[in-house]
């Protein structure tokens, strides 16, 4: 993996845990234990900008959750 984004030509993956977390990895890496491949590929600037778009609440999931049900029960 490069330091200079201007020359990597690295092809990556982007990745969601079970809290909702986006995260990309080089393309050839095994996923961890608990991270699943969203679909999308290509470079560090394109599967960031993907992030950007889908993932706009920043909370975990169970916290989101949570709130929510505080929320309702209030």
């Amino acid at each position: 993996m490069s330091w200079n984004d201007l020359e990597d030509k690295t092809i990556y993956k982007v990745v969601v845990n079970h809290e909702q977390q986006y995260s990309i990895w080089p393309s050839e890496r095994e996923n961890a234990l608990g991270w699943t491949d969203v679909g999308k590929s290509g470079t560090k600037a394109e599967c960031l900008d993907y992030i950007k778009e889908v993932w706009t609440d920043m909370r975990p999931l169970s916290l989101r959750q949570q709130m929510e049900n505080s929320a309702q029960s209030n």
